[in-house]
């Protein structure tokens, strides 16, 4: 009884785990409402489960607006580039789905394969900018050459943040009803955790390890022009 009472047991830090996952998830639908503010609030929920899956957190609330204020100006221009991008790109598909022949079926696989790319940059870009300082012009650099050369883990991300719109799918109003009221109380934060085990390897291979000599024999990949956030 002692040990199943024992708060450093798996049990309770579990919970310990779903209770801060759950007051992130409500932290960002909150901060997403403005709509102009869901950069910003995609990345500090990134930034507080980069820290989970470290085992660095310390408050969740005081990490995520942290991180809400340091990029508030980047995540705002970033989101509303990524609006812009997704309306033209509705319309774009709208429009070829009405076009008869050859040529509609000819537009309509060059704007999937473009949706794709855009899916991937979706993925990563608020990832990368809550851990990297970086312009905005090379964050979506970097987030696009990072979805390349890391294309199995891009894969895996993109079916666990997809797999709770499949569950839509299911022709039963209760199951429907159960998945919204997930994701309400962790869907993202759960899904951000999740791919957050994958980012930290992902983005482990861009951080230089402090050495206290130089090795002459290091390479340094300045394709990624980017600083690591203290996290």
């Amino acid at each position: 009884m002692d040990r199943f009472f024992n708060m450093d047991n798996k049990f309770f830090t579990f919970m310990s785990r779903v209770a801060d996952l759950i007051i992130l998830n409500l932290l960002c639908i909150v901060c997403c409402i403005p709509v102009v503010t869901i950069g910003p609030s995609i990345a500090a929920m990134f930034y507080v489960t980069l820290k989970m899956v470290r085992n660095e957190e310390s408050y969740i609330v005081r990490g995520f607006f942290k991180s809400f204020k340091q990029n508030l100006k980047q995540g705002i221009v970033i989101n509303l580039i990524m609006l812009a991008a997704a309306l033209l790109l509705y319309f774009d598909i709208s429009i070829c789905r009405s076009t008869p022949g050859t040529i509609g079926k000819v537009l309509m696989v060059l704007f999937m394969m473009i949706l794709v790319v855009y899916l991937m940059i979706f993925l990563y870009i608020y990832p990368v900018l809550a851990k990297f300082y970086n312009t905005i012009k090379n964050t979506f650099t970097n987030a696009f050459l990072m979805s390349i050369r890391h294309l199995p883990y891009t894969a895996l991300m993109i079916l666990v943040t997809a797999a709770p719109v499949l569950v839509f799918f299911i022709p039963s109003a209760q199951v429907q009803s159960m998945v919204i009221l997930l994701l309400v109380l962790i869907g993202f934060s759960g899904i951000a955790y999740i791919n957050s085990h994958f980012f930290v390897k992902i983005f482990d291979k861009y951080i230089p390890e402090e050495t206290s000599e130089p090795n002459p024999d290091s390479v340094v990949d300045h394709s990624l022009d980017s600083d690591n956030k203290n996290l």
